[in-house]
């Protein structure tokens, strides 16, 4: 029995021009189908652009969700990344009360230990960037939540496919062959 809970992680590649994302997410709503989150951005050719995003449902919501992507002329390919081993990440941006002293102290040891960045300093506030996974973001979240959260932007799920692991290639790896 299929879990109607699944998050699905989907990867198109679409045309770079005005109005796809606008035509996709207008096809998706009509349709009823949620996107829980998204993310679009140019690629490595500026011709093609990549609309990551997250659709929860059954496998039936999935399947419909790219049959009718793939009737969008401006739609290139769509992948179902969820069903691969892939990489993913969050963008957090946040603001949180902290005047200097030891409440400051306190957040940038949270930033720390949430390998965070500190990329903004006033004189009762502090701006922090965290990337991760989404339980992560989530949890620095919940644990700077009780210092008083100003203001929180986040970005939608990013995600790739991992190389092939037959292909040997990590990146480590391919580090060590840049050297060579």
């Amino acid at each position: 029995m299929a879990n109607s809970n699944y998050r699905h992680l989907l990867s198109a590649l679409v045309q770079n021009v005005p109005g796809v994302l606008a035509h996709i997410s207008g096809m998706l709503a009509s349709r009823g189908f949620n996107i829980d989150s998204l993310a679009v951005g140019e690629t490595e050719d500026p011709k093609l652009s990549r609309m990551t995003f997250v659709v929860v449902g059954d496998d039936s919501v999935l399947e419909q969700v790219r049959k009718q992507l793939e009737k969008i002329v401006t739609v290139v390919r769509v992948l179902d990344i969820s069903s691969n081993d892939f990489v993913e990440r969050d963008l957090l941006l946040v603001k949180i009360s902290a005047p200097a002293g030891g409440v400051r102290t306190e957040v940038r040891e949270l930033v720390d230990i949430f390998r965070g960045k500190v990329v903004d300093v006033g004189p009762d506030e502090i701006m922090i960037e965290i990337s991760g996974r989404e339980g992560k973001v989530q949890a620095f979240i919940e644990r700077v939540r009780p210092y008083g959260i100003r203001e929180l932007v986040r970005t939608g799920r990013i995600a790739m496919v991992r190389s092939d692991s037959e292909q040997g290639i990590t990146a480590s790896s391919s580090a060590e062959a840049v050297k060579a």
